[in-house]
């Protein structure tokens, strides 16, 4: 039996060791060793200017960015009301008037 803690994405028991993190041959899936010792904080989103973002936040677009897969653009400036937070490669889940359901990283948006 292995003292390895499972996949926390797949659920595997076939975790195993590689340096600083554990890996699921499986999922592919990666993680840090000190992950089981965060699992009870929350997790803390930040803005570009450093404050601290929550549901239902109001935030600012602070750069242009271009929407995936169209020729519309975000434009600077854009303010985008009601955010959701969300764990994955974008922090927040938002609906923008004229364009509609998007993902956006903290780094580009402030909060308003």
């Amino acid at each position: 039996m292995s003292s390895l803690p499972p996949c926390p994405k797949c659920g595997s028991e076939y975790t195993y060791d590689d340096g600083s993190q554990y890996v699921c041959p499986e999922c592919a899936q990666e993680w840090p060793k000190n992950a089981a010792e965060s699992v009870g904080q929350a997790r803390v989103v930040r803005d570009a200017n450093g404050n601290e973002l929550h549901d239902g936040d109001t935030v600012t677009v602070i750069k242009d960015l271009k929407v995936k897969g169209s020729s519309s653009v975000v434009k600077v400036g854009t303010k985008v009301k009601n955010i959701r937070l969300v764990e994955g490669d974008h922090d927040i889940d938002c609906k923008i008037d004229g364009i509609g359901a998007m993902g956006l990283k903290s780094e580009f948006v402030r909060k308003a």
